[in-house]
């Protein structure tokens, strides 16, 4: 019998750790603050009321940047005119200088739509600073004088690769 008292000695001690007591030791389930989530609520996206000025200074800027891209545009078949007569002659030449002039003048040009897009952004960063909340023709003047400077700056790079390559 002595055999058998020892393993069920063994046996039963876990099992006294089971045994509820009433004892002043809190419980360790989950307490209601615990099970409750942690995502954000859902708040309602703020809407811009119309502002006719800014509105207007939209209008005057964007009229500004179609200007910009209407003499971007000559500016650059005038470059590509005399990068096409400068091609294969050594750097130095008369056409390849005519050519860098071109260039630079094209670049200045492009600084008009860069200016656009700094107003634009200008504009919205002085909205966010007050807190007033995003304005969609304002987000899509800036988009679309993004756009407009990103290609001008990818035509000037083109033109000056295909005045170094021979």
């Amino acid at each position: 019998m002595r055999r058998f008292a020892l393993p069920l000695l063994a046996l039963i001690l876990p099992l006294a750790g089971c045994v509820q007591s009433d004892s002043k030791y809190p419980s360790l389930l989950p307490r209601p603050a615990e099970s409750q989530g942690t995502a954000e609520p859902d708040r309602p996206v703020p809407v811009a009321a119309a502002d006719p000025a800014l509105d207007k200074r939209i209008a005057e800027l964007s009229a500004t940047l179609d200007s910009a891209q209407k003499a971007f545009a000559k500016a650059a078949q005038d470059a590509e005119a005399r990068i096409a007569v400068a091609r294969g002659l050594p750097e130095g030449s008369e056409p390849w200088l005519d050519a860098q002039v071109a260039l630079g003048a094209l670049d200045a040009v492009r600084g008009q739509t860069t200016d656009v897009v700094e107003a634009l952004e200008a504009l919205a960063i002085e909205r966010g600073r007050t807190g007033m909340p995003p304005y969609p023709a304002l987000s899509a003047a800036i988009a679309r004088a993004n756009a407009l400077a990103a290609d001008q700056a990818k035509r000037i790079k083109l033109l000056e690769s295909a005045l170094t390559s021979p």
